[in-house]
Formats: C-alpha cells, sequence, structure tokens
C-alpha cells in the first residue's frame, strides 16, 4: 500500500492509540502514520522526518501519553531548541521559563488536547511530565521516560549528539522536524539532517519519511506544500 493512501475502518483502528484520560483514540489517517506508530511500538529511536501538518509530533505526544498511562514509563519529557527567530531571548521580557514559553507552546498545545489541563498540570508541578527547551537536557540520563524531540531540524551537530546520548535504561525517544523548515544561521548545519546521514545504517533506528500526501490538516496547506517544493525544486535547477 502506497504512502498517504487512506486505509480501511479495520486498519485504523488496529493501528490506534488509546487516550484513557479523555476515553477516545487517535486514529492513524494514512499508511504511512500507522507505521509511524507500529515503529514507535517496536524501536526505542525513531525519527519521524516530514512537512507540517502529517501529525509526526501529534501522534508522538499520544504514544508517549499512552505508554505513561499504561505504566510502560514513569515520565514524559518533551523538549524543543529555542531557535532564536530575529529576536534574542536576552532582551525578551521576564525569567527562562517565560523567555522558551513560546517556543515550547506548540508541544503545551498537543498535551491538552489529549490529556486534562488539570491533570496535565499536575503532572507537570510534579515534574513527571517535563516540557523544557532542549539546552536543558546536557549532562542528564533519562531513564524509564518517554522523550519528544520537537523541531529537531533546528538542532545543532553538537545538539542532536548530545541529545541522543541522553538516552537511558527503559527509555523511547521520537525526533520529529522537517527539514524543509530549517531555521539555523546561515551556515550552521542541521543536526537532524547529520544525524540522518551518520544513522540511516545503525540496526534498531528507524527513519519514517511522510510526504504532502500524509498532511492532514486543511485540504489547502497540502497544495500550499506542494507549490513550495515546485518552486524550491525550480530554483533549485536554474541555479546549477
Amino acid at each position: 500500500m502506497s504512502e498517504g493512501k487512506d486505509i480501511s475502518v479495520k486498519e485504523l483502528f488496529h493501528g490506534s492509540i488509546p487516550i484513557a484520560s479523555k476515553k477516545r483514540f487517535i486514529i492513524p489517517k494514512t499508511e504511512m502514520q500507522r507505521q509511524y506508530i507500529d515503529s514507535i511500538n517496536e524501536y526505542d529511536i525513531v525519527f519521524g522526518i516530514g512537512p507540517a501538518g502529517t501529525g509526526k509530533t501529534y501522534l508522538a505526544m499520544a504514544m508517549a501519553i499512552n505508554a505513561f498511562l499504561s505504566k510502560q514509563v514513569s515520565r514524559i519529557v518533551l523538549v524543543r531548541p529555542a531557535v532564536e527567530a530575529g529576536e534574542k531571548l536576552g532582551f525578551l521580557p521576564g525569567d527562562i521559563a517565560e523567555k522558551v514559553s513560546p517556543y515550547l507552546r506548540p508541544l503545551y498545545d498537543a498535551l491538552f488536547d489529549m490529556m486534562e489541563i488539570d491533570k496535565a498540570s499536575k503532572l507537570i508541578e510534579r515534574g513527571i511530565i517535563e516540557i523544557a527547551p532542549l539546552a536543558f537536557m546536557r549532562g542528564r540520563t533519562l531513564n524509564d521516560s518517554f522523550i519528544i524531540l520537537d523541531e529537531a531540524q533546528n538542532t545543532t551537530s553538537e545538539q542532536m549528539k548530545m541529545y541522543l546520548t541522553r538516552l537511558g535504561f527503559g527509555s523511547k525517544t521520537v525526533i520529529t522536524g522537517d527539514i524543509t523548515q530549517i531555521d539555523l544561521p546561515s551556515g550552521r548545519v542541521s543536526g537532524l539532517v547529520e544525524a540522518m546521514r551518520i544513522l540511516k545504517d545503525v540496526e534498531n533506528i528507524k527513519i519514517v519519511y511522510f510526504s504532502e500526501r500524509d498532511v492532514v490538516r486543511h485540504r489547502l496547506v497540502q497544495e500550499v506544500v506542494r507549490a513550495y517544493e515546485r518552486y524550491e525544486k525550480r530554483s533549485s535547477e536554474e541555479q546549477q
């Protein structure tokens, strides 16, 4: 079955993720999404690569919550690089938590969509669910945890290596990113792009590639992705 192709109702529910806290199921909408879920079940390190709207982070979050609620892990750690896009963090108002909060907002949104806000907030207060910038991972070893690194295309080579070596016993990690949306300063190599090359032949590490056919947001998002891909291809050909 080709990637992006709709799958039958029976197959959808076979790959569904139960979210007991809200008494509902998160259901993959394409074959590639189902393969992604299967890969997360099978492998301890999974990369989800593809454009916005393909469910990379949302499905990983659902798997993390399901693993926690079913006592497969004792904590969830959600991580994002705080890449400065035009504004320097030092000039933004507030303490460090307030400075990085806008970067972490998408993770909070996905979390609160799957778990009651009061319950999630209590787990965050107790440190059972941790949402933090990537820099906070240095020097740590994370055991018995489900860790998600979101927007990984904006990691540096050093950050990606540091992150991957944090994985401890009984833990899983999912690394998500869109390699067409790199916001690093010019000349800096994306840690995600480099990791894809370095780790592609490593056994027990899985890389799942999504395409515009897996976009499950508004139908025009798919068209936007395709239009940009055509434009970038033409620009590359003209430069050559």
